[in-house]
């Protein structure tokens, strides 16, 4: 059946809403082009969309033309603001940004392990607090959280899951109760891949698996363009995996003896040690391993940079990486072998630092595990991919919201 009028006017909206949010300020003229509708109908929709407050004029076309230039519309960044958090065991970070996702405030507050819930949960909304009163939004639209831990695919909420700080479930609603915000939680390394996806390793991929190497190992699943969660939104706790080189076998409640045991950060710390490897994080909250990875990459690539009291440095380095490439193998081998994913990136802080060295080893090892064609991939985004992927569902969310046809 043909659409009426009024749903007509609301996909005509809602096309040109998108076209300005992924082209930027567009004239009349470019709406026309891009949307091949009418111009009566282009000028009408314009004329909605700014009564409605979702668009303005924001400059003028520097075009050559007789009479004045034409006019520029583009989304009113400000009519919402987001914010996306990133919650890790050891602490919080936030982003807070406007409708087209321009960063307006960043801020982070490490938590210490011995902090009680309460005071935890306190720290992590003033952070979020205080970041959006930096950004000069009185109040926030949407907030995409990304926190490890299984998300229930039926209600949306963290599930309690072991080993995990209570605060981390606990902030949830607390952000619920003291933010006119609508709430999304997500699992970290899931959010990892939409960010890759988007703006990363993976933008060319529609299947692809993200294995996530930070202080403990993730997987995150894409199929034909869809993240998949699984039945109960335990997709990719691939540290949890059997796999062998271990001493005993997760289980139900603690991932020791699955993968997690070989490419944790506790893992890879001291399998660098083995091989008389010694390193200093950069940054603080960075995973152990990280810093080793990246020391061992450095050093291979310009050995004279990094003095050492051993000659051997640089075969320690090498050492070092083949081994690890050997334990990555490992975990990414059964991936590849239920999914066929073709696209495997190394993500989080450890698979960013190891660049295409690691990718490259790990890659060279697969194909020798495996008949199934894969191509390994370093991390564009790393770490930051968590609160990348947040920000962007944050904004997806909000846009939903924003940009659905009213009643009239």
């Amino acid at each position: 059946m043909p659409a009426s009028p009024s749903t007509a006017r609301a996909i005509n909206d809602r096309v040109a809403l998108r076209l300005l949010q992924q082209e930027g300020p567009l004239t009349a003229g470019q709406l026309k082009q891009l949307t091949g509708l009418s111009r009566p109908t282009v000028a009408d929709l314009v004329e909605r969309l700014t009564a409605a407050g979702l668009i303005e004029v924001v400059g003028e076309s520097g075009e050559q033309r007789r009479g004045p230039n034409a006019r520029l519309y583009g989304i009113v960044a400000d009519r919402a603001h987001l914010a996306a958090l990133d919650v890790r065991t050891e602490g919080v970070s936030v982003v807070v940004s406007d409708l087209l996702g321009r960063e307006l405030a960043r801020a982070s507050v490490p938590i210490a392990d011995d902090t009680g819930t309460g005071p935890a949960v306190e720290q992590a909304v003033t952070l979020v607090e205080r970041a959006a009163k930096e950004a000069g939004a009185e109040r926030l639209h949407t907030v995409g959280v990304g926190a490890p831990g299984l998300i229930d695919p039926a209600t949306g909420e963290l599930r309690d899951s072991s080993g995990l700080p209570e605060w981390h479930r606990r902030l949830v609603a607390a952000l619920q109760e003291r933010l006119p915000a609508r709430v999304i939680v997500e699992n970290e390394t899931n959010l990892a891949a939409l960010a890759e996806q988007r703006d990363g390793a993976a933008r060319d991929r529609d299947t692809f698996v993200l294995l996530w190497l930070g202080h403990g190992t993730g997987a995150a699943v894409v199929l034909d363009g869809r993240l998949r969660r699984g039945a109960s939104g335990g997709t990719g706790e691939i540290g949890f995996l059997p796999v062998p080189g271990t001493s005993t076998l997760p289980s139900a409640t603690d991932c020791e003896g699955g993968f997690h045991s070989l490419a944790g950060s506790a893992a890879i710390a001291e399998l660098a040690a083995g091989h008389g490897l010694v390193a200093t994080a950069v940054s603080p909250g960075e995973p152990e391993a990280a810093a080793l990875v990246r020391q061992a990459v450095a050093t291979l690539s310009s050995p004279s940079a990094f003095p050492s009291p051993s000659p051997s440095a640089s075969s320690g380095a090498d050492r070092f990486l083949s081994a690890l490439a050997d334990r990555l193998a490992i975990g990414a081998a059964s991936v590849v072998a239920v999914l066929d994913p073709g696209c495997v990136v190394l993500g989080g802080e450890v698979g960013q630092v190891g660049g295409e060295v690691l990718a490259a080893r790990v890659g060279e090892r697969l194909a020798r595990m495996s008949p199934l064609p894969v191509e390994v991939r370093a991390s564009a985004l790393g770490g930051g991919a968590v609160l990348r992927g947040a920000l962007l569902t944050a904004r997806e969310s909000a846009q939903d919201d924003l940009f659905a046809p009213r009643s009239r």
